[in-house]
């Protein structure tokens, strides 16, 4: 048989690959997070007809002769450029802005995704609910700390979680005393602050003058006067807090409500006592009601902090993001995922923003990066490729033809 027959069968067979390939990139056109793959030709192997020669005896040398046998397919490989972020303004989308892949998991083995389009499950995970896979990262500890040394795990959002309540331990006072008010003049800076039970109350200091650059301070809860405690402050010919001369302590207060006993430090070194008006108050106490999570939000760097709805916020765990030596190298598992594979390396884990990993946009979901005028243009070349094979293969049955007809 003539090679050229197998040379145009290596042909049409690669070229229907091809249009294979360019038929599921423009399938997964508006798929979140797919990335293109592309087909790449290499030319398979060679007849020796004739070896090269030296130049020799004042001849010049002779090139080899060599007829092809056709074409294989080199590699189908994935394209990482990233695609465009599309808003969606849901607060559980997210598209990574530069390198970097989502890790979720079924329970057994961890898989990689661009594809950021995630929702709340029942138990409170963040889970990709269209296969129900958890998005891993670290969970925050009960001061909000996160250890993104640790192994990953699925992140909680555990909505109407509650916030045990805390009692009220710091307080600090700022503010100016007018260095100009008489003696036995009387200022008040009212708070409120709250006991173990989450119970609100209002804590009063009342600051009286009671010579040049001293005064004393007395407090009342609730409109009672706390008796036993008094502290008394001075002030140094500038103005500033004289740390050495004041004498303040400590403040226990004992609750007939059922409630422990408050302990409260107060702070009165950021006062001063300068000409001009009083504004005297406090800036900072520590103690709050009960709460529950209420609501969230997500940082670019994948911070998930919890709104509570006592008005305050606590951080509740980190999304983590992998990147590879050879991202090209991972093996696509369908559903937008992906695995490792001996060629992609193992996934380096982190935060977003971190070791070249992209941050993240929140509500927006990344666009597929495939480019259709793009593959519209390789489809029509790919075409030509497979008519024109498919031509060199009915030639040679044409010249083979020829051959047989001889015999008549």
């Amino acid at each position: 048989m003539m090679r050229s027959l197998f040379a145009g069968v290596s042909g049409l067979r690669n070229h229907q690959i091809r249009m294979d390939v360019i038929a599921n990139n423009i399938a997964n056109v508006n798929t979140t997070g797919y990335k293109l793959a592309r087909v790449t030709f290499q030319d398979l192997f060679y007849q020796m007809l004739k070896g090269a020669s030296a130049p020799q005896g004042g001849f010049g040398g002779t090139d080899p002769m060599q007829v092809g046998l056709g074409m294989i397919v080199a590699g189908i490989n994935t394209i990482n450029t990233p695609g465009n972020p599309q808003y969606t303004g849901n607060p559980t989308d997210f598209a990574i802005q530069g390198d970097g892949f989502f890790i979720v998991s079924d329970g057994n083995k961890s898989y990689f995704t661009r594809d950021g389009a995630f929702s709340i499950g029942l138990d409170g995970s963040l889970i990709n609910p269209n296969n129900g896979f958890k998005v891993l990262g670290w969970k925050a500890n009960a001061n909000g700390s996160i250890d993104s040394s640790m192994p990953v795990e699925p992140i909680i959002i555990p909505k109407g979680q509650q916030m045990m309540a805390k009692a009220t331990s710091n307080i600090r006072v700022v503010g100016n005393l007018d260095a100009g008010s008489a003696v036995s003049t009387s200022f008040n800076a009212p708070t409120t602050v709250y006991d173990s039970l989450g119970v609100a109350h209002t804590l009063r200091f009342t600051f009286t003058k009671t010579d040049v650059n001293k005064w004393d301070v007395t407090a009342s809860l609730d409109g009672t006067d706390i008796s036993g405690w008094t502290s008394n402050i001075v002030f140094n010919n500038d103005g500033t807090y004289n740390t050495t001369s004041s004498a303040v302590s400590s403040l226990t207060i004992h609750m007939t409500n059922g409630s422990a006993d408050l302990n409260i430090t107060p702070d009165f070194s950021n006062v001063t006592q300068l000409g001009g008006d009083t504004s005297i108050s406090v800036s900072y106490q520590n103690g709050y009601p009960m709460g529950s999570l209420t609501d969230f939000t997500v940082s670019k760097d994948g911070i998930i902090t919890g709104i509570y709805s006592n008005g305050l916020n606590q951080t509740l765990g980190q999304i983590a993001l992998a990147n590879f030596g050879n991202p090209g190298g991972l093996t696509r598992s369908g559903s937008n995922l992906f695995e490792v594979s001996v060629n992609s390396g193992e996934p380096l884990i982190g935060t977003p923003g971190s070791g070249g990993r992209g941050t993240l946009y929140v509500g927006a979901l990344e666009m597929s990066n495939v480019d259709i005028a793009n593959e519209f243009t390789n489809m029509i070349i790919t075409q030509r490729g497979f008519q024109a094979n498919s031509r060199v293969i009915t030639t040679s049955d044409e010249m083979l033809q020829e051959l047989v007809n001889l015999k008549r």
